[in-house]
C-alpha cells in the first residue's frame, strides 16, 4: 500500500510542474524557452489501422494485469461493481521540448500518464470496465504559447483520443451505461470528444455521466455543443460535472487568445464569461456546501509514504467566477494537501483527490439514476 501511494504522489508531484505551466498561461519568457519547441511542427507517421485493438496501447483495459485504476486509499473498501464502462483520458505527462507530440515510445511521459492514471482513475475502480488510452498527448509546450504549431498538436492528441473511444465503443454491449472523464488536457479532447461522438447521436442516450474535470468548460460556447446539460441534481443521470479547485485570495490564471485553452467549440473565447462550476460535494444541485458533505478526501501524509481519505476536511462553494473555493473543516482553512498547490491558490493538482470519495459516489448515483431510467424507458 506504501509503496502505491508512493507512486500516486510522484505521479502528483509531476503533475505539479505540469500544471503549474499548462494553467498559469504568463507570456514568461524564461518559461517559454524552457519548454515551447523550436522545431517546425512534423506530422507523425499515422497510427497503424486498428492499433487500439492492441492492449498495449492501453494504460487499463479489461484483461490487463496490475490495472492501475483498481487502486485504493487507506480507509476506502472496494465497492459493489455497478456495472458501467469508463473512458478516461489522462492529463499531460510530456514535458520535453524537442517536439510538439509525446512519442509512443517515450518511457518517461509513458511512466508518469501510468501514474496519473492510478491518481485519478481510481475512484471509477468500482466499474465493470476501465479503459484509459495512451495517446500522443500535446507536449506542455503547446500550452505556453499561442503558435499555430501548438494547436496542430493538440489536433493530433485529440484524434488519437477519437481512435481510442471508437475502438472502446466498438468492445462495449449496446446496454452497458457509459462514465466519460477527464483531468486537464484529458478534459480538453473530452470536451471534443462529446460534440463530435456523442452530441445528437443515440450513444448519448448510453452517457450515465460526464466529467470534464481540471478544464473550463464555458456554458455559453461549449455546453450547447457537447449535447449534455451540466448536473443540477446529484441523481442525474446525462450530464456534466465540471470543476476548477481554488482557495482564497484565488487568483485563476488569465488565458490569452490564440492559445488552445482559448478555443470553444463554437470558435469563440471561451472565457468570455464564467467557466461552468458543478459542486462535487452536492452533485451539482446547490453551489455551496459544509465539510459535513465530504465522504472523504484523499490526503497524504507528511513524508509521502502513505495517504487516507479523511472524511469531512473539504468544504467547497462555486463563486461568481466559475471558480471552487474550498475551505476545511472547523478550521475553516483549506486542508494540508502537501506543499504543491499552485500560484494563485490554485489546487488544479488535487481537483480529485480532494473529492475522491464523493466523486466515486457521485459516479455511482449517476449510473444507478441511468439504469432507473433505462427500465422506464419504453421497449
Amino acid at each position: 500500500m506504501a509503496r502505491t501511494f508512493l507512486y500516486l504522489v510522484a505521479g502528483l508531484i509531476v503533475l505539479v510542474l505540469a500544471g503549474l505551466l499548462a494553467l498559469r498561461f504568463f507570456a514568461d519568457a524564461l518559461t517559454s524557452i524552457a519548454f515551447v519547441p523550436r522545431a517546425a511542427f512534423t506530422r507523425p507517421t499515422p497510427l497503424a489501422a486498428s492499433i487500439y485493438d492492441d492492449p498495449g496501447m492501453w494504460f487499463a483495459r479489461p484483461g490487463l494485469r496490475n490495472d492501475p485504476v483498481r487502486w485504493l486509499p487507506e480507509g476506502a473498501r472496494r465497492g459493489g461493481p455497478n456495472g458501467a464502462a469508463v473512458f478516461f483520458i489522462h492529463p499531460t505527462s510530456y514535458l520535453s521540448r524537442d517536439r510538439w507530440n509525446a512519442p509512443l515510445d517515450d518511457a518517461v511521459s509513458r511512466w508518469r500518464a501510468e501514474l496519473f492514471v492510478r491518481g485519478m482513475a481510481s475512484p471509477f475502480g468500482d466499474a465493470a470496465e476501465v479503459w484509459a488510452p495512451r495517446y500522443r498527448q500535446a507536449a506542455i509546450g503547446a500550452f505556453l504559447t499561442d503558435r499555430p504549431e501548438a494547436n496542430q498538436a493538440v489536433d493530433l492528441a485529440y484524434g488519437d483520443v477519437l481512435e481510442a473511444f471508437d475502438t472502446f465503443i466498438a468492445h462495449e454491449p449496446k446496454d452497458r451505461p457509459i462514465v466519460l472523464a477527464g483531468h486537464s488536457q484529458g478534459a480538453l479532447h473530452l470536451i471534443r470528444l462529446l460534440r463530435d461522438r456523442v452530441a445528437g447521436k443515440p450513444l448519448a442516450d448510453r452517457i450515465a455521466a460526464a466529467y470534464a474535470i481540471g478544464w473550463a468548460v464555458s456554458p455559453q460556447h461549449d455546453l450547447p455543443a457537447m449535447g449534455l446539460p451540466a448536473c443540477n441534481a446529484p441523481d442525474q443521470a446525462g450530464c456534466v460535472m465540471s470543476w476548477q479547485s481554488f482557495a482564497e485570495p484565488a487568483s485563476p490564471p488569465e488565458v490569452r487568445a490564440g492559445f488552445p485553452a482559448a478555443r470553444a467549440l463554437d470558435g469563440k473565447r471561451r472565457l468570455d464569461a464564467p467557466p461552468l462550476c458543478t459542486n462535487p460535494l452536492t452533485g451539482g444541485a446547490g453551489a455551496n456546501a459544509p465539510a459535513s458533505a465530504d465522504l472523504g478526501t484523499l490526503i497524504p501524509n507528511l513524508t509521502f509514504t502513505s495517504g487516507k481519505l479523511v472524511p469531512k476536511a473539504v468544504a467547497a462553494r462555486c463563486d461568481a467566477r466559475g471558480l471552487l473555493l474550498i475551505e476545511g473543516g472547523p478550521e475553516r482553512g483549506p486542508p494540508d494537501m502537501g506543499p504543491f498547490v499552485l500560484p494563485g491558490n490554485n489546487y488544479h493538482v488535487y481537483d480529485i483527490p480532494l473529492f475522491w470519495a464523493n466523486l466515486r459516489a457521485d459516479a455511482d448515483r449517476r449510473i444507478a439514476a441511468w439504469r432507473a431510467q433505462a427500465e422506464r424507458a419504453p421497449r
